[in-house]
């Protein structure tokens, strides 16, 4: 299993569309679910009266024990076909999973888009759509779902199909790129194998269509950069800052600089699954250990790079940024909170500098009065405490982030350039 190619895959669209059912039944299809999960499931569900739902129920579960912080054996999330071995990212349901999609706390490279074939497109599924976008997601498996809904009807399948093929090309989304597909993943139609209820579809199954996906270019020539997602204090060891390897490799033996505490050492120990190892890469989790430095020197939100490389420190940024949703204008002076990576800190936006037509990336106008809902804009962001943040184009996982107010993701934004401290 591990000499297969690794790929994240987001599975994207509306809350009601069927999301938790089909990777549900990706993962029951694929044998990553074992039977008697399944089994366990459906009695619940009947208990509960609502036999049927045992795949989304598996999903649920997870959900809600992840939410209390019970860690699940990680195969409930992965799975790997003839050609890949796949995580999928920030499993649907969870509440931050706009957030994380876009801060690179779990940068997908493909996605499965899920529409439902009797609800067609719903805000939702535009403002993923338009995230996957701007995140610069590659290709779009679009499944056309729940079709057992509208007694698996071509006329429905094809109307849904044209309003997401229009969807895609507002925000100039490649559609040559995009394999749609009818299923139910319900009843499992068109999932693994292809369904009989509709002969008049001779398509790719659901996991064909994942098996063509390209392969990923791995980001090995990036130096070393490592958001830190907590600092432990362990008996014997001493701090250990834990996080996921973004770029580059860590190993014992580096002088590493965290930033924007502005300290660093000499790499002691890596850890990997409570293993100690020589080295980690890109998509790691790992423990650190660093001579001399404390648990008061560094917190969440820091990255680690290498001392003679050191991660970016922002004075101010610039941004192309696309609003999502906001309940009036946004103008200079703004401050919200701006997620980047495992950092959450108020910045102001300084200046708008042009408004852009988000479709085509051209210059609307300069320096507008304000933007709204659906605009997108070229904006000067100065941060209110020190930020590690990186230009999208030279390390894009460090250069994504999710602007949040009033308890929702109202941008998503990528970083252009950098005015160092």
């Amino acid at each position: 299993m591990a000499d297969k190619p690794h790929q994240n895959l987001a599975i994207i669209g509306h809350v009601d569309h069927g999301k938790s059912t089909l990777v549900g039944r990706l993962l029951f299809e694929t044998g990553s679910v074992p039977e008697h999960v399944i089994e366990q499931h459906r009695e619940e569900a009947e208990e509960k009266g609502k036999g049927g739902f045992e795949f989304a129920y598996v999903m649920d579960n997870l959900a809600e024990e992840r939410e209390r912080g019970v860690t699940i054996d990680i195969a409930h999330q992965e799975f790997d076909t003839d050609e890949y071995y796949f995580t999928i990212v920030d499993t649907p349901g969870h509440r931050d999973f706009v957030k994380n999609m876009i801060t690179g706390a779990s940068q997908a490279d493909n996605a499965v888009l899920v529409v439902a074939a009797d609800d067609g497109v719903q805000p939702q599924t535009q403002e993923h759509v338009f995230l996957s976008r701007t995140l610069g997601i590659g290709e779009l498996v679009i499944a056309v779902n729940k079709m057992d809904l509208v007694d698996y009807s071509e006329d429905d399948y094809e109307g849904v199909k044209d309003e997401v093929s229009q969807l895609l090309k507002q925000v100039q989304f490649n559609a040559d790129n995009t394999t749609f597909i009818p299923t139910s993943a319900f009843e499992g139609d068109n999932v693994a194998e292809l369904s009989d209820n509709m002969p008049w579809y001779d398509g790719q199954t659901i996991l064909d269509a994942l098996n063509d996906l390209p392969e990923v270019e791995p980001p090995t020539d990036a130096p070393l950069r490592l958001p830190i997602q907590d600092v432990y204090t362990i008996d014997g060891i001493g701090t250990v800052p834990v996080g996921r390897v973004e770029t580059g490799v860590i190993e014992s033996g580096n002088n590493v600089s965290f930033q924007p505490s502005d300290t660093g050492g000499e790499v002691k120990t890596v850890e990997m699954h409570h293993e100690e190892v020589p080295k980690a890469e890109p998509g790691d989790n790992v423990g650190f250990n660093v001579r001399g430095v404390g648990t008061d020197d560094i917190r969440r939100g820091d990255v680690c790079g290498p001392a003679d490389d050191p991660p970016s420190v922002a004075e101010t940024f610039q941004a192309q940024v696309v609003v999502m949703q906001h309940p009036s204008v946004i103008t200079a002076g703004y401050t919200p909170v701006f997620h980047a990576h495992t950092a959450q800190v108020a910045c102001t936006i300084e200046s708008l500098d042009t408004k852009l037509d988000p479709a085509s990336g051209d210059v609307e106008e300069e320096n507008p009065d304000f933007i709204k809902s659906g605009d997108a804009a070229v904006v000067t962001v100065r941060p209110q405490k020190p930020l590690s943040i990186e230009p999208s184009s030279e390390i894009p996982e460090l250069g994504s982030f999710a602007i949040r107010d009033m308890g929702q993701t109202i941008a998503a934004g990528k970083v252009l350039g950098v005015e160092e401290r």
